[in-house]
């Protein structure tokens, strides 16, 4: 089955014998989704017919996604995963001004039957996340966050419980950015409604550092796509 408009070649951030880095869009499943035709393990299934994804982000998320080519480098990456050898970094827009440092999240997370997490210590399972604020603008922070453990929305919820929830994920308290929140003498034509510079939340997966078959360290980074970058302008040009 050949997949969409997508090409696998033009996201490939890095390929060797065994693994393909690619800088995934956002918008696209990982896994086969029944309400999506495009998904990425399709898409590493036409390029290799043994591909298998290693991890996952969320449908909105860009950014680096490992793909192993055969069932020995998936053990091998699975193992890392597993183990906490991986490092992810993502970066996101979060409301507000926030200055952290090193700042640790540890609080459990509880997956619910409505595909939403909650904070429970009773019953969630344990996370942790650092969070460093890298820039701040006129409203909003951008911030590296290193998730030790992988929990589902993990990221997006604990930076809800800092009172920093990524611009856009309305789920976890974000806000979607308008221009007009930061632009002076903003104005729209008459008679249409302004549209947010994202419509998805500002979280992008940004680096990836691994142990490829031989035990060399790799690191991967994944340049912002083009709705993160316009985002960080608007932000820049008006700060």
């Amino acid at each position: 089955m050949k997949n969409s408009s997508i090409n696998l070649e033009d996201l490939i951030l890095f390929e060797d014998d065994d693994f393909i880095l690619i800088n995934k869009p956002p918008y696209v499943s990982t896994l086969e989704d029944r309400h999506e035709k495009v998904n990425l393990l399709g898409l590493a299934r036409d390029y290799i017919s043994t591909a298998q994804v290693c991890h996952r982000l969320d449908k909105d998320t860009s950014g680096v996604l490992a793909i192993a080519k055969n069932p020995e480098a998936y053990r091998h990456m699975s193992l890392q995963f597993e183990k906490r050898e991986v490092t992810k970094v993502y970066h996101a827009v979060v409301d507000g001004i926030h200055n952290f440092k090193d700042d640790l999240v540890d609080l459990p997370i509880l997956k619910q039957d409505d595909g939403v997490v909650k904070i429970s210590k009773r019953e969630g399972k344990s996370a942790q996340t650092y969070f460093t604020s890298l820039k701040s603008y006129k409203l909003h922070t951008l911030v590296e966050c290193r998730p030790v453990t992988g929990r589902m929305h993990q990221i997006r919820i604990h930076l809800s419980t800092l009172k920093a929830s990524i611009t856009g994920d309305e789920l976890y308290g974000g806000k979607p950015f308008f221009l007009s929140s930061v632009k002076r003498g903003f104005n729209l034509k008459k008679e249409t409604e302004e549209q947010p510079i994202m419509r998805r939340m500002a979280l992008h997966a940004y680096a990836l550092t691994f142990a490829d078959l031989k035990g060399d360290k790799k690191t991967v980074e994944a340049p912002y796509p083009k709705d993160i970058q316009a985002l960080i302008k608007q932000l820049e040009n008006n700060s």
